[in-house]
């Protein structure tokens, strides 16, 4: 009697797909999603590296830096705003989302972006000092009262893609990490140059 000996072969890895020039920072985290391994996930941060992507991974991660934002869902900007539209900015948001996923339509091209108005996070970025405070207590922009910062934020997610405006909104509390397979370890292997705390 013979015995059989099986081999297991090793799956071939899948090729990771290309995003297009100057890719929105929610394609890169659901190219991020795709991937099986921490490797892989650590390549697709450091093939698409922004100072976007690490500024949004600081306010998230770091402990020492703190949100000068209410938590929970956006609300509109004005009195006006909210008796004309119902709910509130996050829940518009998050209806486009549910939108763009049923209808499979998540991407969109660089030049549909500028002909449809949105801005990106890779442009708005700089922005983001506006709504954290440092780990002395001190706000990014300390000449902003609450409610001009407030604004500020919501005018910034208005001109975003929604996916991308969903990503601050998760980040502004810290929970990032709920809708994306990031870490602070994935993104500490990618980013060896962010350094944590003491900002």
């Amino acid at each position: 009697m013979t015995t059989k000996t099986t081999t297991r072969t090793k799956k071939a890895e899948v090729e990771m797909e290309e995003l297009p020039l100057n890719p929105l920072t929610f394609e890169v985290l659901q190219l991020l999603n795709k991937q099986r391994t921490q490797a892989k996930k650590v390549e697709v941060l450091q093939k698409y590296q922004h100072d976007s992507l690490k500024a949004i991974f600081i306010w998230n991660f770091d402990d020492n830096v703190v949100s000068m934002l209410p938590d929970g869902p956006v609300p509109y900007s004005t009195v006006s705003q909210d008796m004309v539209k119902s709910g509130s900015v996050s829940q518009m948001i998050d209806k486009e989302v549910e939108k763009m996923e049923a209808y499979d339509t998540k991407s969109v091209s660089y030049t549909e972006r500028i002909r449809t108005g949105h801005t990106t996070l890779s442009a708005e970025y700089i922005k983001l000092i506006n709504f954290v405070q440092s780990a002395s207590g001190a706000p990014g922009n300390d000449s902003l009262n609450a409610l001009r910062r407030e604004n500020m934020f919501i005018q910034l997610l208005e001109g975003l893609h929604p996916l991308d405006a969903e990503i601050l909104c998760l980040v502004k509390d810290k929970k990032l990490q709920t809708k994306y397979k990031v870490t602070r370890e994935i993104v500490s292997e990618a980013y060896p140059d962010i350094k944590w705390g003491n900002r």
